[in-house]
């Protein structure tokens, strides 16, 4: 299990989809990559998805 400093020092793999609970975000309401403020939400296998729409990373909620 990969716990937040291990994170925060690793760049951001947009592929993935982080969990909000393990990973929540550095400041609140914005991307932890680019620092964004605008997501999309849809809910996609059952499960409530963010993503960025500047640079794409996914996070469920």
């Amino acid at each position: 299990m990969i716990n937040l400093e291990e994170i925060k020092e690793q760049e951001i793999d947009l592929d993935k989809v982080y969990d909000y609970a393990e990973f929540p975000d550095k400041v609140s309401g914005r991307c932890d990559n680019c620092n964004s403020a605008y997501f999309k939400s849809f809910v996609k296998g059952g499960v409530f998805l963010r993503e960025c729409r500047q640079c794409g990373m996914k996070e469920s909620i």
